[in-house]
């Protein structure tokens, strides 16, 4: 390690330039032909295939893997994408490990699944990367839908609705489409501008224009949507994060681990990103271990996530937290943050509680130990704002829809984390924001 990784404090530049490359090289390179044959023909192709029944876009996997095993990727991808039109991103990032590769009859019998992810990823790359496009538009239809948010929900809903022959113009109130994809994921996983490329192959379909830095709350209402366009479809995501609840929270060198990865993923230069050298992060979930693995690998020395609850209640996938354990992250569990202590305004410390579960309650044993750091990052969830949906049923602080996407308001379908059940991850967003697709266009077409 270079000696400037000594360096006290948040500063950029901690390792040698050569380093960060191989850092954050594609965490799971992509197979060869050979290997993706052999792999596949691994596969039992079972009747009622599990796999299948475990992915929540329902795509084909066991015709995908028979067609890659006969060497044909183009029809592999287009068995993945006629369910999942973001099934390259998805095959990079899906935690297949808890999805259909756990549900793998190969996983029951020997507890080694069938690569699925990365067979997945083989199939998409060769289809992406040829440009070959499998889908043509319907005769246009005369409609128009207005989609917010252009992440996984909105790109899904888009495309599909483009398809049919319809109309799209998505909007997006950041600087790049993509949302999720582009922001808020692990540079590792989807490394060479993957989450651009595949905005750019959704969108070669035609019929889909995307408004950046357009907010809604701001810069439009749901009221002059609905006055504009025939439908309307909101993947906005979550745009608030859980506040610490820890005295001394604002303190410098507090910040919220999703801007964090967020700032990574637009870096030009990764020695230009800022990081502690004893580093805190207070969460349990995907977003944690990213940045938790990241701030690691981007130079920090000691790196400890901090969980209020036991190892079993974490959200991360036990391959995610093996993952952080391998780069030298330490994950300790029931112990809550009470108190940032700072120096100067700066941190230097966090006090943090002893917790245990009492009759099924999360309860403080009222002894604390500290951890010495310069850095915290919080990654205990985020928030709905409401402001976003005006006018809309909520439940829990979230759009309450229906089966179908339909929210409380005729017109206005919604989809992803922004709904009752978004669970935070691509696939689910995407078979969202598809399934909504089909419901607006049965709405349009009955409406005709």
């Amino acid at each position: 390690m270079a000696g400037s990784a000594f360096k006290d404090g948040i500063a950029p530049g901690r390792l040698e330039p050569t380093q960060y490359a191989a850092n954050f090289a594609d965490l799971h390179p992509p197979l060869a032909r050979h290997e993706a044959l052999v792999e596949a023909d691994r596969c039992y192709f079972c009747y009622d295939a599990p796999c299948m029944n475990a992915c929540p876009t329902s795509i084909d996997i066991p015709m995908f893997i028979r067609q890659i095993a006969t060497d044909n990727p183009m029809g592999a991808a287009e068995t993945i994408f006629s369910q999942n039109i973001l099934g390259g991103m998805c095959a990079r990032v899906c935690p297949t490990e808890t999805l259909c590769e756990e549900a793998c009859v190969r996983e029951e019998a020997e507890g080694k699944p069938v690569k699925i992810g990365q067979l997945q990823r083989y199939a998409t790359d060769i289809a992406m990367e040829a440009g070959r496009q499998f889908f043509t538009r319907a005769e246009p239809t005369g409609k128009r839908i207005a989609v917010v948010g252009a992440g996984p929900a909105g790109l899904a809903c888009a495309h599909r609705l483009a398809v049919k022959g319809h109309e799209v113009v998505v909007y997006d109130a950041r600087p790049k489409a993509g949302g999720l994809n582009e922001y808020g994921i692990a540079s590792y996983k989807t490394v060479d501008g993957f989450a651009r490329a595949e905005v750019d192959y959704v969108t070669a379909i035609g019929g889909i224009a995307i408004e950046l830095g357009q907010r809604l709350g701001e810069s439009f209402s749901l009221d002059d949507l609905r006055a504009r366009y025939d439908a309307v479809f909101l993947g906005i995501g979550l745009g608030g994060v859980n506040a610490l609840k820890a005295e001394g929270e604002d303190a410098e060198g507090v910040r919220d681990a999703v801007d964090f990865i967020a700032e990574l993923r637009q870096a030009d230069d990764l020695s230009d990103v800022a990081v502690g050298r004893r580093v805190v992060v207070i969460g349990g979930g995907m977003t944690a271990i990213d940045a938790a693995v990241q701030a690691k690998l981007l130079g920090a020395e000691d790196l400890t996530i901090c969980y209020r609850r036991g190892k079993q209640e974490m959200n991360a996938s036990q391959f995610e937290q093996d993952l952080a354990a391998s780069k030298g992250v330490t994950i300790r569990h029931w112990l809550s943050p009470r108190r940032v202590l700072t120096q100067g305004g700066k941190v230097v410390g966090l006090e943090l509680e002893y917790m245990q579960l009492v009759d099924g309650r999360l309860t403080g044993l009222g002894h604390t130990m500290t951890i010495p750091c310069d850095q915290v990052f919080k990654a205990i969830g985020q928030t709905f704002e409401p402001r976003s949906a005006e006018g809309l049923a909520l439940v829990g602080g979230r759009i309450e829809t229906d089966g179908q996407g339909r929210t409380s308001r005729e017109g206005i379908w919604a989809g992803g984390d922004c709904i009752v059940g978004g669970d935070d991850l691509t696939v689910t967003a995407v078979a969202q924001g598809r399934d909504a697709a089909e419901s607006i266009h049965r709405f349009l077409a009955a409406a005709s």
